[in-house]
């Protein structure tokens, strides 16, 4: 009768959380994304993506090597794996059976009066005694429900979000280093200009400075021409606090001493032309770049953590069981008298919380739409970042082109100059006009491919980097 009550009992308990019902029921449908990108260039989708880094430089080599090894960033992403991987292991144990094991001697002392002084004829009262025990404890909650394995999936879920953000970092350090590497050579390519154009520059002044004592020419000419080479060498000496600030920018990604970074920016740099730019579907990259991945894990968790919430509303069952051995002498534990055991089995479900399990359910709920809003926003964050990239390579290479072309056009126009004033044609100042507006076209047409390449890295990153287009392929 009992136990027929125990199962009534039970019954009403699961049919008072079934009629709860199930969680709640929310739409996440992929983002919807364009089919080509609207500024990738045409009839280039077999170019390499890879081929978007300085790979042939030294120096990248070097020190991405050096990042990717010691920096703190990603030392900090892999703890952050390591982190979600033991919630991983936590939770799978959580579906498996608790055993236990426990010993015990308790010793006590108690005065025989408190049991009255009237006792029976031949009974004693023991005021000393010594309880000796050892036991296995067992206890198990049988997830029939599927909570438990609703939190799996969460932290599963978790894991993949982390190893995302590991990604991601390591994508992030991987272009700052791309990037600080080429505008590291951009100075030295914008040095090498300057250099050559305060050679010049000397080279004219000098001239002048013969043609003025000769009294063929005035002094004004020599002293435009020493002003010229000094503009010159202002500039180059400028170039150096922009060098100091890649140093310590280098120092920070690499977590390498400045001494360290300069040695490997020695290095030399291999060819490095303008490379050709890849052209793909944004749903075979976008969402594989490590900030989509992630926010698209932490949406899986949010949904898990639904789903296990809305369980509780079910009853929760447990088992639980003891076999032990307990003696009141130590020459008698292990008697068959002394084997002692017990077994429980339990139900519980809610009943009456005033509204505490549903307002739980509604913050789980709320927190899935956050996460497919965050999905969402960094899908399209992705697509735009792509846009841009696009953009900015098509036109920082028309700037790349057409300073290139300036400073041919100059170069020659400074030659025919000095051409026609060897002739008697043109006057010494138009000859120094010309070698003017040619060395400073020269240091323009440098830091506009330098612009080129770096618009690359933040292409190669906007992609989601080599690996993405590897598991696009």
């Amino acid at each position: 009768m009992k136990a027929r009550c125990v199962f009534a009992g039970a019954g009403l308990l699961a049919l008072a959380g079934c009629a709860a019902g199930p969680a709640p029921r929310i739409e996440t449908p992929p983002p919807a994304l364009p089919e080509a990108f609207l500024y990738a260039p045409e009839g280039s989708a077999a170019a390499s993506l890879a081929a978007l880094l300085p790979s042939d430089d030294a120096a990248f080599a070097a020190l991405s090597a050096q990042a990717l090894a010691g920096s703190p960033t990603l030392a900090e992403a892999a703890a952050r794996v390591e982190q979600a991987r033991a919630g991983v292991a936590r939770t799978r144990a959580e579906r498996f059976p608790e055993i236990g094991a426990a010993a015990s001697v308790t010793a006590t002392r108690s005065n025989p009066e408190q049991f009255g002084a009237a006792l029976p004829p031949g009974i004693a009262i023991d005021a000393e005694q010594i309880a000796y025990a050892a036991n296995l404890t067992a206890r198990w909650d049988p997830d029939i429900f599927g909570r438990l394995r609703a939190q799996d999936r969460a932290a599963r879920a978790r894991l993949d979000a982390a190893d995302a953000d590991a990604r991601a970092v390591r994508l992030a350090l991987v272009a700052e280093i791309a990037a600080s590497v080429i505008d590291w050579r951009t100075l030295e390519a914008r040095a090498q200009a300057l250099a050559a154009d305060a050679e010049a520059a000397d080279a004219l002044a000098r001239l002048a400075g013969v043609r003025e004592r000769a009294g063929i020419a005035p002094g004004f000419d020599r002293v435009r021409a020493e002003g010229a080479a000094a503009s010159s060498r202002s500039r180059l000496a400028g170039l150096e606090s922009e060098r100091a600030r890649l140093l310590g920018r280098m120092v920070t990604l690499t977590a390498q001493d400045a001494a360290a970074v300069q040695a490997a920016l020695a290095l030399a740099g291999g060819p490095r032309g303008v490379p050709a730019v890849p052209a793909s579907l944004p749903s075979q990259l976008l969402l594989r770049r490590p900030d989509v991945a992630a926010a698209e894990a932490r949406l899986r968790a949010a949904d898990a953590e639904l789903a296990a919430t809305a369980r509780r509303r079910f009853p929760a069952f447990g088992l639980s069981g003891a076999i032990g051995l307990l003696a009141f002498g130590l020459e008698n534990l292990f008697d068959s008298e002394s084997l002692v055991g017990s077994l429980a089995a339990s139900v519980a479900a809610p009943l009456l919380d005033f509204g505490r399990l549903e307002a739980e359910i509604d913050g789980a709920a709320a927190e899935k739409k956050a996460a497919f809003a965050a999905y969402r926003g960094a899908a399209y964050r992705a697509l735009g970042d792509a846009e841009t990239a696009y953009a900015l390579v098509a036109t920082a290479d028309r700037e790349s082109k057409s300073a290139a072309a300036e400073a041919a056009n100059l170069a020659r126009a400074a030659r025919l100059a000095e051409t026609r004033q060897r002739a008697g044609l043109a006057d010494f100042l138009t000859v120094l006009d010309a070698r003017r507006a040619a060395d400073a076209s020269g240091e323009r047409a440098a830091a506009a491919q330098g612009r080129a390449l770096r618009a690359r890295v933040l292409l190669w990153q906007a992609l989601g980097g080599s690996a993405a287009a590897a598991g696009a392929q």
